[in-house]
């Protein structure tokens, strides 16, 4: 019989929690600079999904690759790339993996395997799958995520990449997060099919649809579908059901999406209920929640600092860094 530490024991169960809080809390801060215009370009924002990717990268090991798209913030933090490096990327300083030279959240950091994201709407997942060939050839047990929502499943490269790995049983996890708008335009216009999973039948590997705002749930499917593709099981396809509470971007006011319905997936915070549970299975404290959110606000400052004290890129090192040239 599962209970709620047949997966993690009771001190991971804790530490998952606290990247779930410092993944809020990071985002939420970052929303308030950039309106303050305190970095330059633009903001992805994903809070109310954290559970999507916070989870499954929590459960990878140091080796597995991370492919993620623009709005991946958690999926870094949950893999375990610290808060400063993401900010010093946010803020295009130097000190940031890509040494300030590319978009603010294309988080990418090549110590943990997380591969900086493709500008086109689901190039990562071209670029996971060739990841997992590459584990594949290697004969080693490494598996990859790559994270995509639902407006990515309608291009092209998507089922191309899906059908490759179906065909050579390669250790992928496609973690689709439906948060039911691709930009402005709502599920209904984009497909006809009640389950974007159902997909996955197509070229011959599960599809599971799951709610992607329940962390257990998502951390049992994760775990599930991760162990399979280690074993030499082939690809899974997860669909999370889940929402982001604002536009697309920071300059999008999303007004176009109904009250409502924001206020319904509101009510259903992953976090929140992740907190009820620890706290109901005294897996947490009251005290520990509140030392927690104490915690991540101290850390998401310290990494501001260090981003804002780290200097900018010089206009001659602009062509430097163009080809790998060994080690």
């Amino acid at each position: 019989m599962l209970t709620i530490d047949t997966i993690l024991d009771k001190e991971k169960l804790k530490d998952l929690y606290y990247h779930l809080v410092l993944t809020r809390t990071f985002d939420e801060e970052t929303r308030k600079l950039f309106k303050q215009a305190r970095f330059a370009g633009t903001y992805f924002s994903a809070v109310g999904q954290e559970a999507t990717t916070v989870v499954p990268s929590f459960l990878l090991e140091k080796d597995d690759v991370v492919a993620p798209s623009h709005r991946e913030l958690g999926a870094n933090i949950g893999k375990g790339v610290p808060p400063k490096v993401i900010m010093a990327q946010i803020y295009a300083r130097k000190t940031s993996p890509d040494k300030g030279k590319s978009h603010p959240c294309h988080y990418g950091y090549a110590p943990l395997n997380v591969i900086t994201p493709a500008s086109t709407v689901a190039g990562q997942i071209v670029l996971g799958t060739g990841a997992a060939l590459g584990f594949r050839l290697l004969n080693k047990k490494n598996v990859v995520i790559s994270f995509f929502g639902d407006g990515a499943t309608s291009r092209g490269c998507f089922h191309e990449a899906l059908n490759f790995a179906g065909v050579h049983k390669l250790p992928i996890v496609f973690l689709c997060q439906n948060n039911l708008w691709a930009e402005s335009v709502p599920l209904k216009l984009q497909t006809a099919l009640t389950d974007l999973s159902d997909r996955a039948k197509a070229y011959g590997f599960p599809g599971i649809t799951i709610d992607g705002n329940d962390v257990m749930e998502v951390l049992k499917t994760s775990k599930e579908a991760l162990d399979k593709a280690r074993n030499g099981g082939g690809p899974t396809f997860i669909e999370c059901k889940t929402y982001r509470w604002y536009g697309h971007s920071e300059i999008d006011p999303a007004d176009y999406r109904p009250p409502e319905e924001v206020e319904y997936w509101k009510s259903r915070d992953p976090i929140p209920r992740f907190e009820q549970l620890l706290i109901e299975h005294k897996i947490i404290t009251e005290e520990e929640k509140k030392a927690a959110y104490s915690k991540a606000k101290q850390d998401v400052d310290e990494a501001v600092a260090y981003a804002e004290n780290s200097p900018f890129p010089q206009a001659e090192e602009a062509l430097e860094d163009l080809y790998y040239e060994g080690e």
